[in-house]
């Protein structure tokens, strides 16, 4: 019996290929290691082998992934509808625990509508091959977050035509450059779509959206923001990016977010804005026509949240004050961090290995806070990403600042 064997010369190509890359990491000390968290997600957890710590890492920005009510109502869900939908939405997918997230997420917009995924990578894979067409340009800002990149890139794949550029980072000059070339383009004959993050993520900055929505206007161009660590964090009640800078929700003309983040930190995610693309989405996105709906479980505790989050926008409060002290803190510990309202602190530290050196020295202090290089950041641009909670009290951003020291210490 003759034994089948794959070609002789692809054969080690790829053990061998991969093998190398992982090798080189562990000798470069850029290998990422995965730990493991043996309890719920919040002001502190218990990890494998280090005991309780502080968490700094975590995009629980409200402090609800733990929240008793957002708890219960998952696991509400849970009996009610059992574990799984079982089904895409457009076929016996869709339960009512998907309608009632969905008025509710539009509500809290103010929006027309809104339609949920498994996640907003989903999301920001559908929008841009969905509502973009042949001749239809799309602006993109330089360091959106890699789903925008891959949805765009996507986009164009499937949509030959589809014209694509980026404008430099929270650059507004640039921007208006890239619109006055777009309408003086030939091959542009159909819609601008200008997309940024409203919040973004490794940096912590924010986008000036007053000013990109003044030009989208002039240029007559769509604007598409992706605000997943916005949302619950920025503006008064938590809306997002473009509360804190004083517009509606209606003046952004489509929200990509995340029900993973600030709102119960479970999965899943949105498109939030008129019904005409809602409903588009809804005969035509490729990730809600090939892929199972939102379990109801997370449907039903991302709800709660949304709930929580506007019965008390205290918690946006207490988010606030506590960023205010964590960035002192570090400033105190002799460290800088990159100026910006938002939750995240990222502390440039340049070098991948130093970071997660910094990472791990960190850990064995009492405090989880990663070191984040290349590729998810550019080379020579490794970080060590703080992310700050309501949640956290000041015990524990005291905790944070005094590891921090030994860190300025140690790494000097």
């Amino acid at each position: 019996m003759t034994t089948h064997m794959p070609p002789t010369l692809a054969a080690p190509t790829f053990p061998s290929r991969t093998q190398q890359i992982i090798d080189t990491l562990r000798q470069n000390g850029q290998l990422k290691h995965l730990q493991t968290i043996e309890g719920p997600m919040d002001a502190t957890v218990r990890i494998k082998g280090y005991g309780e710590v502080a968490c700094f890492c975590s995009n629980n920005y409200l402090g609800l992934a733990n929240h008793p009510e957002v708890v219960e109502a998952g696991i509400a869900g849970l009996r009610r509808y059992g574990a799984g939908t079982a089904s895409v939405r457009f076929i016996c997918g869709t339960f009512e625990c998907h309608h009632t997230l969905e008025a509710r997420i539009a509500e809290f917009y103010g929006v027309e509508a809104s339609y949920t995924f498994t996640s907003c990578w989903n999301a920001n894979e559908a929008i841009f091959p969905t509502l973009c067409e042949p001749g239809d340009i799309i602006i993109s800002d330089e360091l959106n977050h890699a789903s925008i990149i891959d949805g765009i890139r996507l986009a164009a794949v499937i949509k030959k035509g589809l014209l694509k550029t980026v404008y430099r980072h929270n650059n507004i000059d640039s921007l208006r450059t890239k619109l006055v070339e777009a309408r003086a383009n030939p091959e542009m004959t159909g819609t601008i779509w200008v997309v940024t993050d409203g919040v973004f993520s490794m940096e912590g900055d924010i986008a000036d959206l007053p000013a990109m929505r003044k030009l989208c206007d002039a240029f007559g161009a769509y604007l598409v923001v992706d605000d997943s660590h916005g949302t619950g964090v920025m503006g008064r009640t938590g809306r997002g990016t473009h509360e804190h800078q004083g517009l509606a929700g209606t003046q952004i003309d489509y929200i990509t977010g995340t029900l993973g983040k600030a709102l119960g930190g479970g999965a899943g995610g949105y498109i939030a804005g008129s019904r005409r693309a809602i409903d588009l989405l809804l005969q035509r996105g490729r990730p809600t026509l090939f892929s199972n709906a939102l379990p109801c479980t997370i449907a039903c505790s991302a709800e709660k949240a949304i709930e929580v989050l506007m019965r008390e926008p205290q918690r946006v409060a207490k988010l606030r004050a506590n960023v205010d002290a964590a960035r002192a803190g570090i400033r105190e510990s002799g460290f800088e961090v990159l100026e910006s309202p938002t939750a995240i602190c990222p502390i440039i530290v340049h070098d991948t290995a130093k970071a997660i050196a910094m990472s791990k020295r960190l850990l064995e202090l009492g405090v989880f806070a990663i070191g984040f290089g290349f590729p998810v950041v550019a080379e020579g641009h490794a970080r060590l990403r703080v992310q700050i909670s309501a949640a956290h009290e000041a015990n524990h951003i005291k905790q944070l600042v005094d590891g921090l020291k030994i860190l300025r210490g140690e790494f000097a």
